[in-house]
């Protein structure tokens, strides 16, 4: 923030790829003739609501999109202006891969507006390429650039959900499945997440191909057109990802319930050699006269031995039946 007002930074683009900074206070002398203006606001903060409201001279409609404090992707043409709102991807420390920061736009042949509640990279990227002299030329460029640098700035984290899911389709094939439950849960709410913002957004650059502007070229069109392309893959790829979630959750829970069965199996086996046996243990041992060998000092072992004869005889008679 280069001033408390809430104006993040300001350029006056000279047509040639740089611009001049300006203040806060350089605002009011601004004429459309001086050439393209941006500013690039905090929407959260007072002043910058104040301005935009009282002394931007912007319409009422479109001041108060800029401060919408929850939007979804859009593109709306009004007069010869374009109002939207983007979402981009939140590349700032400790941030989450699936944290979506938005930005509304107002941008018009000759006075570009953008606010903001979190930094936005995208803005922050075009702020650098203007001080070094590289930046947009016109409003048609600002455009295409700031949506290939929103669009663009997804690839890394698409492609490290991707190479995620991979991780977790190895880690099931070698059982080492650990805490992979919530592993998964977690990536795709992260990915439907992602998806629920991309999915509006895919529409709104598909609109903007069609929008009457008169300052957007039939090149223009084209160059948003690629990038919505782009956009499309970027959504089919978590489309295949959330995919290949389900699909490893479902060799996870097979896999869980095979091993349950394998474990319930072996007690089973273990319980039907031991009920005949037990059986026979708990009948000697009831307390009432005539109980064959009480008095025999060899009763206990040849009563083992039966036990054990017993035991192998069963468990031959479940080999023999395949049971195990």
């Amino acid at each position: 923030m280069s001033n408390p007002s809430g104006l993040a930074f300001a350029h006056l683009l000279n047509g040639e790829g740089g611009s001049t900074r300006l203040n806060v206070t350089d605002l009011p002398q601004w004429q459309a003739e001086d050439g393209l203006l941006w500013l690039h606001f905090d929407y959260t903060h007072p002043d910058a609501e104040r301005w935009l409201l009282e002394q931007s001279g912007l319409d009422g409609v479109i001041a108060n999109a800029l401060l919408e404090e929850e939007t979804r992707p859009r593109t709306t043409s009004i007069n010869d202006g374009l109002l939207m709102s983007l979402r981009g991807i939140n590349h700032y420390q400790d941030a989450r891969s699936d944290d979506m920061i938005s930005i509304r736009v107002w941008i018009a042949p000759r006075i570009i507006v953008t606010t903001r509640r979190e930094m936005s990279s995208s803005a922050a990227e075009l702020d650098k390429l203007l001080s070094r002299g590289i930046g947009p030329k016109n409003s048609a460029e600002f455009l295409i650039k700031l949506v290939d640098l929103t669009v663009d700035g997804m690839s890394e984290t698409i492609a490290g959900f991707e190479d995620t899911i991979a991780d977790y389709e190895d880690a099931v094939l070698v059982d080492d499945t650990e805490n992979l439950h919530n592993d998964i849960a977690n990536l795709r709410r992260q990915v439907i997440k992602m998806h629920r913002y991309l999915a509006p957004e895919r529409d709104a650059l598909a609109r903007l191909t069609l929008e009457k502007i008169s300052w957007l070229s039939d090149y223009d069109r084209l160059q948003i057109h690629e990038i919505s392309d782009t956009l499309i893959r970027y959504i089919e790829n978590l489309d295949a990802v959330r995919e290949r979630a389900v699909l490893v959750q479902e060799e996870l829970h097979s896999k869980t319930s095979e091993q349950l069965n394998s474990r319930m199996y072996v007690l089973s086996v273990i319980a039907a050699v031991f009920l005949p046996l037990g059986f026979v243990t708990g009948l000697l041992g009831i307390n009432v006269g005539g109980i064959p060998g009480a008095n025999d000092s060899h009763a206990f072992t040849d009563v083992i031995v039966i036990l054990c004869v017993v035991a192998v005889l069963l468990l031959f008679l479940f080999r023999w039946k395949k049971w195990f």
